[in-house]
């Protein structure tokens, strides 16, 4: 059997002039082409489930598994409490609000990294930007896939602590009672899930490396806290010794403690939520009262928040997309 033969049959091409051409299999794809929104559409879901760790081994799992059972843990007691004694003692606007923040950080500061971290250390993104979509469709859908994820974090636990309560309603204006009463409460959740979500992708697209961007979001949002209760202590009571305020479980504080409360997102969020006619007011050292006046600062600085976020996203992967 003749050398060109045995070639032949090996998936070769016969020699000519010493070029060999290897058959190797490869296909043209003749399916179905995904439009740009199918794309963005399908890169949200993929999101969406990495955020929670499906699809992927147990140990991606373990954090958001555990942060959304102790979320949802004081609902559930909650419920057990309404059962003896018919009383809710949760509220769902704020929903024990040092447990929410405390688990909240630790879900930003793990699940963050992993929808965006990971693309950036393995440049896989120009990959994605060889599609039919634009620069900024990926932000788009990764920050729609985590305000979703965040969402379901804290507004699940508020239905549980719902349907708990009505369960034990008696009559139809006792369920409409506490329906009117959840519904502020799922609007605050909506306001926490967007500005979290966008503030914590901002700083976890600024690097590949997972550890420095889990760092980066957990030292933020931490230290911006302590240092805002911090100041906001300081300047309550010293404006007590002074005799500016007192110091009782809902006085007013001073312009400058408002000022402070300015500096951590939470306090923020807070500030809009009483400003908007929040019905829980929160006390306690470090906490900011009633923000009287100074309301619209704290809107207008949510949207600074908000919107520096967004603009640190859409540089960024900009800038991705060109490099």
């Amino acid at each position: 059997m003749s050398a060109d033969h045995t070639m032949a049959g090996h998936g070769l091409a016969p020699r000519s002039g010493g070029g060999v051409i290897h058959d190797i299999g490869y296909r043209s794809y003749e399916g179905e082409r995904l439009s740009r929104g199918r794309i963005v559409l399908a890169l949200c879901w993929h999101s969406l489930r990495s955020a929670f760790g499906i699809g992927r081994g147990v140990k991606a799992k373990i954090v958001p598994v555990l942060t959304f059972a102790i979320m949802c843990l004081p609902a559930v007691v909650d419920a057990v409490v309404v059962n003896r004694t018919g009383t809710r003692q949760v509220s769902y606007d704020t929903y024990t609000p040092a447990i929410r923040i405390l688990v909240m950080i630790v879900f930003l500061a793990a699940q963050a990294p992993e929808l965006v971290s990971r693309d950036l250390r393995s440049h896989v993104l120009p990959l994605y930007f060889a599609r039919p979509i634009s620069r900024l469709d990926y932000p788009l859908a990764k920050l729609t896939a985590f305000i979703l994820a965040c969402l379901a974090m804290i507004e699940i636990p508020l239905l549980i602590l719902y349907l708990g309560t009505i369960a034990q309603a008696h009559g139809g204006s006792a369920i409409w009672s506490e329906t009117k009463a959840l519904i502020p409460g799922l609007l605050v959740g909506l306001m926490w899930s967007v500005l979290l979500a966008s503030i914590a992708l901002a700083i976890a697209s600024l690097t590949g490396r997972r550890a420095y961007a889990t760092g980066g979001i957990a030292i933020f949002f931490l230290l911006t806290l302590t240092l805002g209760r911090i100041l906001i202590r300081v300047s309550i009571q010293s404006a007590a010794i002074h005799g500016a305020v007192g110091l009782g479980p809902v006085g007013h504080p001073p312009p400058a403690a408002q000022f402070y409360a300015l500096i951590s997102p939470f306090t923020v969020l807070d500030g809009v939520r009483q400003w908007l006619g929040g019905a829980t007011k929160l006390s306690g050292p470090g906490t900011i009262g009633s923000p009287g006046s100074y309301g619209p600062l704290f809107g207008v600085m949510l949207l600074v928040f908000l919107g520096a976020s967004l603009a640190i996203l859409a540089a960024r992967y900009r800038k991705v997309g060109i490099s």
